[in-house]
């Protein structure tokens, strides 16, 4: 019987993405690179689990979900979270950024310190800036601030950003326009938390690390997959990569795979199987502002 193994999500490394699995086992991903898998028959997906412990009852979710976990292990994983406000006294250190998707998709966030710029890439950030640094507190203040006063949110789904990757602006100064401009109107307000350090503008743009500007930039993506299924696979050249999703060139055109909804499944590695995995037309822009591979 064929090897299965269950992802554990995709990881960004400073060379790019890494897709991981349950036991520790690593697949780089790199652009040209063929990625492929399927479900086997009969196979069920179940819950994660919360803060590094399994399911105790290995719930089924449904194949839709994002998060791959039942309604209580996502209720005790959000216990001790940062973005729920629930670690109120977490010690370290935190940066506050403004992040840009696209033409209009602006946010306000924080991150920890320690993580550099790892958060911007896993959320697909084309390019960014911090605000500012500090304790964990007077960064949220920073971010409310933010959101009171000029009106940035602190959230962009992911439909959104995925609508405007094939029509970004060719140059980074024109990709980094809007948020140099959001920093000098936040830098020029007033109320900052006496305890949060500022930064200048310095734009950091991940175009050429995802592979979606200039010559880098492959064919626009014409579909996403809207769910994994028992007995379905899928398979493409990986042609980018953004945030958690890859674009892979099937025989149906570019296809995005969002490999979030890879997690709690266990998947078996495939050759040249067509896509077949249920997937939906792809948003367009004109409505949003050693293992196994």
């Amino acid at each position: 019987m064929a090897q299965a193994w269950k992802c554990a999500g995709l990881r960004w490394a400073a060379d790019g993405p890494v897709l991981t699995w349950v036991g520790g086992r690593r697949s780089v991903l790199a652009r040209g690179k063929r990625v492929a898998f399927g479900v086997a028959e009969g196979g069920v997906r179940t819950c994660v689990g919360a803060r590094g412990h399994a399911c105790p009852v290995r719930a089924g979710v449904t194949g839709r979900s994002t998060g791959a976990r039942c309604e209580e292990c996502a209720r005790l994983d959000r216990a001790h979270s940062v973005a729920a406000d629930t670690m109120a006294d977490d010690p370290r250190p935190y940066h506050v950024y403004l992040a840009w998707f696209g033409p209009g998709l602006v946010k306000v966030g924080i991150t920890a310190y320690e993580r550099g710029s790892a958060r911007l890439l896993e959320q697909g950030a084309v390019c960014f800036s911090w605000l500012g640094h500090g304790p964990l507190m007077a960064a949220r203040r920073t971010e409310e601030l933010l959101r009171a006063a000029l009106g940035v949110p602190d959230r962009i789904p992911y439909a959104h950003k995925r609508a405007v990757r094939a029509a970004l602006p060719e140059s980074e100064s024109e990709r980094a326009a809007e948020i140099a401009g959001l920093h000098a109107r936040a830098v020029a307000l007033g109320g900052w938390p006496e305890a949060l350090t500022p930064e200048p503008f310095r734009g950091v743009d991940h175009a050429g690390v995802f592979g979606i500007e200039g010559a880098e930039r492959g064919s626009a993506a014409v579909a996403e997959v809207a769910e994994l299924v028992a007995g379905g696979a899928i398979g493409g050249e990986l042609v980018a990569a953004a945030g958690p999703d890859l674009h892979l060139a099937t025989e149906r055109g570019v296809v995005v795979l969002d490999t979030r909804l890879m997690t709690g499944w266990e998947l078996l590695a495939a050759e040249g199987e067509p896509c077949a995995v249920p997937v939906r037309e792809l948003r367009r822009a004109a409505g949003v502002q050693e293992g196994l591979f």
